[in-house]
């Protein structure tokens, strides 16, 4: 990390912080719909409990693995920098669908799918970032964590998915039963 602080150390502490601010909401998105899909009791969103537990115990993860970076750098984790503030206004938005009441798993995937998007651009920028400056400790402790934002990413995709075209198009069974009349 110190080659890519190298040039301008107080850039690269804004750029972890924007990454642990957005981590930190992340936990909170995940323990929310953990917490709602447990009550909600979809026996397809049952089956995709265990995973939800897994993705947010990563997000928290990389929540401790930024803050340790940004101390070992000389920063605060805590103190608000310029693009912390910016990802913190605009995460307002998922964190008003996923955090205030909104039981609606079609509605909660989605706010989540919409998180993990910015999440992997997020983690991508940083490794192309590490990758200009030839820090290869960076990049390989930011290629690891975007191949886990990637795997969120994919797994959410597809519940959205599925979500949506259960909405649209009826249950599994249904569907072949419309599709093809005896």
């Amino acid at each position: 990390m110190k080659k890519l602080a190298q040039t301008n150390r107080d850039k690269a502490i804004d750029l972890l912080s924007e990454r642990l601010t957005f981590e930190r909401a992340g936990v909170k998105l995940y323990d929310s719909i953990v917490e709602k899909i447990g009550r909600a009791a979809d026996p397809l969103l049952m089956t995709r409990l265990g995973q939800l537990k897994e993705h947010r115990d990563q997000e928290k993860e990389h929540e401790e693995w930024l803050e340790a970076q940004i101390r070992a750098l000389g920063g605060d984790a805590h103190a608000e920098t310029d693009m912390s503030r910016l990802v913190a206004v605009e995460s307002r938005g998922i964190e008003q669908i996923v955090l205030d009441g909104d039981m609606n798993p079609t509605h909660l995937f989605h706010a989540l799918l919409t998180a993990e998007l910015v999440d992997n651009a997020g983690w991508q920028l940083l490794l192309e970032l590490a990758d200009e400056a030839d820090d290869s400790e960076a990049r390989q402790a930011f290629r690891r964590r975007l191949h886990e934002e990637e795997d969120h990413l994919i797994f959410t995709r597809k519940v959205v998915e599925r979500l949506t075209r259960k909405e649209l198009l009826g249950p599994p069974g249904e569907l072949f039963t419309t599709a093809h009349p005896v």
